[in-house]
């Protein structure tokens, strides 16, 4: 699969949660929501999730090995970093 889209949705200045991003793979299928967060060791991805019953968090979708993860992080970190960065020049001008 090839990812041919990568959305940033949401930037957010403060938090730990940087924005909200959507990923199209091979122009057919989407994944949403997506989370782009800022941990000890910088940035790093987190899968859509739901709470189960017994208060866990549990991935609705997400990359079965680590390559394909990998490129999947890479793919949104880039996008989010010229995101950031357009948006930075939007409000220096």
């Amino acid at each position: 699969m090839t990812i041919t889209d990568v959305r940033i949705r949401k930037i957010a200045a403060e938090g730990k949660m940087k924005a909200i991003v959507s990923v199209t793979f091979d122009n057919e299928f989407v994944v949403h929501d997506i989370k782009v967060i800022e941990g000890q060791n910088g940035l790093f991805i987190a899968m859509p999730s739901r709470k189960t019953p017994d208060g866990e968090f549990k991935d609705i979708a997400h990359p079965i090995n680590t390559s394909a993860r990998e490129r999947l992080q890479s793919a949104i970190l880039e996008a989010y970093e010229k995101a950031k960065a357009e948006e930075t020049e939007t409000v220096i001008e």
